[in-house]
């Protein structure tokens, strides 16, 4: 397949915002691509590269070679540029990606290399998020699309069973856990009180304390344990105390669900930047494991489980000291204590769980409900303005974006500077300038890329944010580097605060 068909697509798909067309255009290029072509394609209609890493950049790109004036690219050859380009290291590795940039980029026509940049730096803005891309692939492959999803959350990706789609329904369906596999978590609504969490669940209820920690996911298969996080990166060897645990539960094979969390010595949670250190180095404070969920143990898959079950296993096999202080109770009034609990020994709030709800991987439905006595929102930075005064050189009031389900793109709410502490501020001003797209006389635009958690007061209605909606009293709680873009919270959410 040339890469010409899948740009005019991707400009196709962003040209309207009818979710059936868009779901249309997209399921007509997958039926067209070729089994060696299928995960490359996949990967570029939704607007991603395979590469995790390639060494590009907005400024490594901003100089391009004269376009082409015919097409000529083929999607393998395009895929197995950026494959080489991701390899290189060492000295001499920054002219080779120049070189071999210029290579690539100098057989691209203009709308080709317009589209390639953006895919690059991951700023093509089409509309095409993953659900559109699973739905398109249900409709290219005549199967029916529940089971690709649960296919695609166990197997970590959409890309990773695109060609088995294409085998049938029954292919799909054997897909399962396995174990060492890391698969998409399972998510939670949110509710503004835990008497409105317990209607949201149905009572009886799990009620765990929230811990302000990293979500990770532990296998282990004999001597062999995997740690990853909730975007399936795999840091087991940043998390040496978390592999101890594992190696000590009286299990030879299981997946267990939990959080790595750092605690000073009276037992109260440290900043979370402390425990988010950790999963870009293995140095820094050390972390404690606690788990609340287990999806396979010894043979036994509990997916399919309720969680009253999946907790009889859980605690059979992993001691109360290395456990989410937990909850089962069908009185409100109790739930409400027991939240009251967890906010003074410092965490964030509980999650409410419905005790007959299964494991539902990568989906954020009613059997799980966080409930936090502070409105927080995951939002990503759009821009960020350059302070004055004591912040004269620094980057400091951010412009904040919501994820909009529909488009794809970002829908700006408001600024915040309130907040950011010095060691903040220097922080995100290297960053953010390693995010630059391009700038005027007094903010600097940014990739989409940063999430950060913005608590606030309240949404109120505004003529000045094209979404028609603004945050009161925004401020920035933490930056969250383990959560992308793709995981912020959208304009519905927001929505359904500013009719509440």
């Amino acid at each position: 397949m040339q890469l010409t068909e899948v740009v005019v697509t991707s400009a196709t798909v962003g040209a309207t915002r009818s979710r059936k067309a868009k779901v249309a255009a997209l399921a007509d290029r997958l039926t067209e691509a070729r089994p060696d072509e299928l995960e490359i394609v996949t990967c570029y209609l939704a607007g991603s590269l395979r590469q995790r890493r390639t060494g590009l950049g907005w400024r490594s790109l901003a100089a391009l070679p004269p376009p082409a004036t015919e097409s000529s690219l083929e999607v393998v050859e395009v895929d197995a540029a950026f494959e080489r380009m991701s390899l290189l290291t060492g000295p001499g590795s920054a002219a080779a990606r120049a070189a071999a940039t210029a290579a690539l980029f100098g057989r691209a026509t203009e709308a080709e290399q317009h589209w390639l940049r953006g895919v690059a730096v991951g700023e093509v803005r089409q509309g095409a998020l993953d659900a559109l891309v699973q739905e398109a692939l249900a409709a290219a492959a005549a199967v029916p699309l529940p089971v690709l999803r649960r296919a695609a959350m166990l197997a970590g990706s959409t890309v990773a069973i695109s060609r088995l789609a294409f085998e049938g329904a029954e292919a799909l369906a054997a897909v399962g856990l396995e174990v060492g596999r890391p698969v998409l978590p399972m998510l939670a609504a949110s509710a503004p009180t835990v008497a409105a969490a317990v209607v949201k669940a149905g009572s009886p209820v799990a009620v765990d304390t929230k811990l302000d920690g990293i979500r990770v996911q532990v296998h282990r298969d004999g001597d062999s344990v995997v740690v990853a996080t909730r975007t399936l990166d795999d840091i087991t060897h940043r998390l040496p105390e978390v592999v101890e645990v594992a190696r000590g539960l009286p299990a030879r094979r299981f997946v267990l669900d939990g959080e790595a969390i750092s605690l000073g010595e009276d037992g109260r949670p440290r900043p979370f930047q402390e425990t988010a250190s950790r999963t870009a180095s293995q140095s820094g404070t050390a972390v404690s494991a606690y788990f609340f969920d287990l999806l396979h143990v010894d043979g036994r898959d509990l997916l399919d489980a309720p969680l009253d079950q999946r907790l009889a296993a859980l605690d059979a096999l992993v001691p109360a000291a290395h456990r989410v202080r937990r909850l089962v109770t069908d009185e409100v009034e109790e739930a409400e204590a027991f939240a009251r609990e967890a906010l003074a020994a410092g965490h964030e709030g509980v999650v409410v769980k419905s005790l007959a709800a299964p494991w539902e991987a990568g989906r954020r439905g009613s059997g799980w409900v966080k409930v936090k006595p502070v409105h927080t929102l995951d939002l990503v930075v759009l821009a960020v303005e350059w302070g004055s005064g004591r912040r004269r050189g620094l980057l400091s009031n951010i412009h904040l974006g919501a994820r909009d389900p529909a488009t794809g793109d970002f829908v700006m709410l408001g600024k915040t500077f309130k907040g950011m502490t010095d060691e903040m501020l220097a922080w995100q001003t290297e960053r953010f300038l390693a995010l630059e797209t391009h700038r005027d006389d007094w903010t600097v635009y940014l990739r989409p890329e940063q999430v950060v958690e913005i608590a606030f007061d309240g949404v109120q209605r505004s003529t000045r944010y094209p979404g028609g909606m603004a945050l009161r009293f925004a401020r920035v709680v933490r930056y969250r580097d383990d959560k992308t873009a793709a995981e912020a919270d959208t304009v519905d959410t927001l929505a359904a605060m500013k009719g509440a």
